[in-house]
């Protein structure tokens, strides 16, 4: 906006009063109005340069493909084909058990193992030892055991292990029994099969019973019972009393009775028979009966292998009855170990 232009006042006239007029305040002169700014104008944001296309590769142009001509294919000459053999299999090698010296074979003549019924008394087992030391006397260099079935140790399993440990092959099992009853029959035969179940291998022959063997008294028998009658007291009897452990096996009894018939033979005198236990008749009854026949003098022959309770009760009783004499076990007579040694001989193989 412009500004007017100042003129000059006409000068005044000539005598002319001079009127002074105060000048006008000055118009202040029109503030322009602000200018705003100018406002920067956006900045536009920079424009990726375009990216250009991939050119795709020049596809070549397809080159024709010969096919050649067939070549005729010769047939296939048969090659023999060898099957190979079947795998031998390979034996699994496991580490050996660690070896056990076998023992010693022990040289010498066949051990003899005496085997008897065994009782709580003291006194039976040392006959048997006495017995078994006679017959190794009778023959030297034979080892002789004892061993019992019942109350007194070893036991005839024990005694052939220890044998068959230290290094021998075979052995001989003789039963001092004087009847194949239940012991003869069953305990011998499982104690030898018992022994024979563990430990190095024994051949184990088992003799007869020292009483009748298939029904025959052997005369060995009965020069033991004499000699423990005379032994007792002067033949000055007239009857006789055979006095046995007792069975309720009957073949068992029916043998005590064939020795009772014997050695009442054998004296030219009535011989009855009597039993400690398991059957009668008792021995005081066997007496009585004789001497109410009219005997005057009974003597009691022991069929015992060895003292011991049944003995005592014997004695006892035969006494009271009126017996005149009762003899002693056999135990080790000479005798008797004659005995133990031909059943030894006769014994079958193992």
């Amino acid at each position: 906006m412009r500004a007017a232009p100042l003129t000059a006042a006409p000068p005044p006239a000539p005598g002319a009063a001079l009127v002074v007029r105060a000048a006008a305040p000055p118009v202040p002169a029109p503030v322009p109005a602000p200018v705003p700014a100018p406002v920067p104008a956006p900045v536009p944001a920079p424009v990726p340069a375009p990216v250009p296309a991939p050119v795709p590769a020049p596809v070549p142009a397809p080159v024709p493909v010969r096919v050649p001509a067939p070549v005729p294919v010769p047939a296939p000459v048969p090659v023999p084909v060898r099957v190979p053999a079947p795998p031998v299999p390979v034996p699994v090698v496991r580490a050996a058990a660690p070896l056990v010296p076998a023992p010693a074979v022990a040289a010498g003549p066949e051990p003899v193992v005496l085997v008897a019924h065994g009782s709580r008394d003291p006194r039976a087992a040392a006959a048997t030892r006495a017995l078994a030391r006679a017959v190794a006397a009778a023959r030297p260099g034979t080892p002789v055991r004892a061993s019992w079935l019942d109350h007194t140790d070893p036991g005839p399993t024990a005694v052939l292990r220890s044998l068959a440990a230290a290094g021998h092959a075979r052995a001989v099992v003789v039963p001092l029994l004087f009847t194949a009853a239940y012991h003869r029959r069953v305990d011998v035969p499982a104690a030898v099969a018992a022994a024979r179940e563990s430990g190095p291998p024994l051949a184990v022959r088992v003799c007869d019973v020292l009483g009748p063997a298939d029904g025959v008294v052997d005369p060995g028998l009965l020069a033991g019972l004499r000699r423990r009658l005379t032994e007792a007291g002067p033949r000055t009897f007239d009857a006789l009393v055979l006095a046995a452990a007792g069975t309720r096996d009957a073949p068992a009894r029916a043998s005590v009775g064939r020795v009772a018939a014997a050695l009442g033979a054998a004296y030219g005198v009535p011989c009855r028979v009597s039993y400690a236990s398991a059957a009668p008749p008792a021995v005081g009854a066997a007496v009585a009966r004789l001497r109410a026949a009219g005997a005057r003098r009974v003597a009691v022959s022991a069929y015992f292998l060895a003292p011991g309770l049944f003995h005592d009760a014997v004695v006892a009783d035969a006494l009271a009855a009126g017996a005149a004499t009762v003899a002693a076990p056999l135990t080790d007579a000479p005798e008797l170990v004659d005995l133990v040694l031909r059943r030894v001989a006769a014994a079958p193989p193992a």
